[in-house]
């Protein structure tokens, strides 16, 4: 059977990443001044605080750096900071391109991101929904605080590629709107603690739940769930066994063990998939596809780069292929899936894992065929339709109210 992806080469994604560019261009920051002539932004920062300060109904306690929650000056510097273009080495990126926030704070469009210069990143990018409670960061959970995480892309060479930490530090100097901004959160200007601070202060209020099933499971409210999503959520626990990894608890629910797993993901790419001859299925619009030789699509562009996972932090064996197990919350908005967008719709996840993921020797103990029928499939994707917050377009108001930074903006 042929394989089912977009076309995964340089041109593509130069024109994806183009089109995600105009696009951010054009999306305006909210008005400044609510009805009653109130400054909006004032508003979205108490809102922002408050959530920390009391979670959305599902989550547990926000973990807080020495138990202090951010400021209000932070909250709103780590906002303008994520949205900025000007941080990148060539003032095409920010933060908020990979994740996006009318996207679930990701790409919906990609498999994999897009960097400097319409680069192809290894991995998709994870939503930043509920970051505050990851143990630790990226796909293979090099960094352990959002304050490391904020840094490593503005200097990575590949995505907003600063050459340095001090050249990224002189550059915000230099742009006069962010004059006193950086004392006024933190008694001090820009620097290396400073600017990871402020980002993950504002990644810290990206709360969201009290979805359909945190008001039928914790808030008792029966009807909050429909029969199908219940169906789903037995299977859930029971015959699927997906709570082994994504963990419910008896009061709160992050849907992570926080550990990593091998699912075949990793190991199909770096051992099968290179020795593939069949065909690849490209989507030229939405429901137009193509085939066509493998050896002409992979014959553009660089080939894809070695990825093994957690041994890249470890250099333990055992780690090869293994991956962070992602929170489930508001995974209706977070496509594509997996550590490598290979999964482009919820059915097609669970369809994969129901197969038993692709067996080798290092597979997780954990995965195994599950004997599901299509109605089994249908009903646990609608079980994780469920898990979406109440909160997301507050969230992606919140954002929209602070202005883009772009090139040529207050700049000597």
């Amino acid at each position: 059977m042929s394989r089912i992806r977009r076309l995964p080469i340089a041109a593509a994604a130069a024109t994806v990443a183009l089109a995600m560019l105009f696009a951010a261009l054009l999306v305006p920051a909210l008005p400044a001044r609510d009805a009653d002539g109130s400054d909006s932004r004032a508003r979205h920062d108490r809102d922002a605080l408050a959530r920390i300060a009391a979670p959305p109904l599902g989550l547990p306690p926000v973990p807080l750096p020495g138990d202090r929650p951010p400021s209000a000056e932070a909250v709103r510097l780590g906002r303008k900071l994520f949205l900025d273009r000007r941080l990148s080495h060539n003032g095409t990126l920010s933060c908020a391109m990979c994740h996006v926030p009318e996207q679930g704070f990701t790409v919906n469009e990609l498999a994999t991101a897009v960097g400097k210069e319409g680069r192809s990143l290894r991995r998709n990018a994870p939503t930043l929904l509920n970051a505050a409670y990851q143990r630790s960061i990226f796909h293979d959970g090099r960094e352990t605080t959002l304050e490391n995480q904020a840094i490593a892309p503005l200097i990575a060479s590949d995505e907003m590629a600063n050459p340095s930490i001090g050249y990224l530090i002189e550059r915000i100097e230099q742009l006069t709107d962010y004059d006193g901004l950086f004392e006024a959160a933190f008694g001090r200007g820009p620097g290396v603690e400073t600017i990871g601070m402020a980002i993950a202060g504002y990644e810290r209020t990206l709360l969201s739940a009290n979805s359909p099933f945190d008001r039928w499971y914790y808030g008792g409210e029966e009807g909050a769930l429909a029969p199908r999503a219940v169906q789903g959520f037995r299977l859930f626990v029971g015959k699927a066994g997906c709570a082994a990894c994504h963990l419910v608890g008896e009061r709160s629910a992050l849907f992570t063990d926080h550990a990593f797993h091998d699912t075949g993901i990793g190991w199909y790419a770096s051992v099968v998939r290179p020795h593939a001859t069949e065909p690849v299925r490209v989507e030229l619009a939405p429901g137009v596809f193509v085939d066509v030789e493998r050896r002409l699509v992979e014959g553009v562009g660089q080939p894809p780069a070695s990825d093994l996972g957690r041994y890249e932090v470890t250099l333990d064996p055992a780690d090869r292929w293994r991956y962070k197990t992602p929170s489930l919350r508001n995974v209706a908005l977070t496509a594509p899936y997996l550590h490598d967008g290979s999964q482009r719709t919820l059915e097609a996840v669970v369809r994969f894992y129901n197969r038993g993921g692709h067996a080798h020797s290092g597979l997780d103990p954990l995965i195994r065929p599950l004997g599901l029928s299509e109605e089994d499939i249908a009903a646990l994707a609608a079980f994780l339709r469920s898990l979406t917050g109440d909160n997301v377009a507050a969230l992606v108001a919140d954002a929209r109210s602070q202005r883009i930074g772009n090139p040529g903006d207050l700049e000597p």
